[in-house]
């Protein structure tokens, strides 16, 4: 998957978390799976505690915030 299209799961809808660039419209922000990857959480322990997700969205995060 290219970047571009990672970019493109991160979507933003003022009506959801104020606005913050949150995955696919899910109630889950970039800034809460960049929170846990700081705190230690793998990627393996975010996708089991949220099973929406997907690889691509932790992916999709880390890009966004140019890492």
């Amino acid at each position: 998957m290219n970047n571009q299209n990672l970019l493109e799961r991160i979507t933003f809808n003022p009506q959801l978390l104020a606005g913050k660039p949150i995955i696919r419209g899910l109630r889950i922000s970039v800034a809460m799976i960049l929170e846990l990857l700081a705190k230690g959480a793998s990627t393996e322990e975010i996708l089991e505690d949220y099973p929406e997700l997907e690889p691509e969205d932790i992916q999709a995060s880390l890009l966004y915030c140019g890492f």
